[in-house]
């Protein structure tokens, strides 16, 4: 039984996130394959959406890794690499974009949502609960007695 648990964890530590960074790719300089492991976790699979170019298998994003390896190799600095796949891509191919005009929508958007779902909520809610109802009217009295006692009377 003990062995089983042995084995379980083992296993459970193994199944861990691993990096789609194969050999063939990386740098021979440790130091600029450091440089482009840092940046590939900042940049987003625009295949796979919510993971970095690092830790994607997409064909597309191998590619990308390939590119910004190109460009930190050709002498490009961690800016000028980033916003040359920024320009290719647009800003949504960074995990973290810079708030800026043109991704204010990447930033509040979600926002923007909730908050127009809550309203809409809060709308319906509204206009189904039940309506109160005025004091009557002295009118409004007799003519409920009058009614109550020709129900009696008949």
């Amino acid at each position: 039984m003990r062995r089983m648990a042995v084995a379980a964890l083992a296993l459970a530590l193994m199944a861990g996130p691993a990096a789609a960074v194969n050999p063939d790719e990386q740098l021979a300089d440790p130091a600029l394959e450091a440089r482009a492991h840092k940046l590939s976790k900042e940049l987003r699979c625009v295949v796979c959406q919510n993971q970095s170019i690092d830790d994607s298998d997409a064909a597309l994003a191998r590619d990308l890794r390939i590119i910004l390896r190109e460009r930190i190799a050709a002498g490009a600095s961690d800016e000028e690499a980033v916003d040359f796949l920024v320009q290719r891509y647009g800003s949504f191919v960074q995990l973290k974009p810079p708030l800026r005009a043109d991704t204010l929508a990447l930033w509040f958007g979600p926002l923007g949502v909730l908050l127009l779902g809550g309203l809409g909520a809060y709308a319906y809610m509204r206009s189904r609960a039940p309506q109160k109802v005025g004091a009557l009217t002295a009118e409004d009295e007799a003519e409920a007695a009058r009614l109550l006692n020709s129900d009696k009377a008949g």
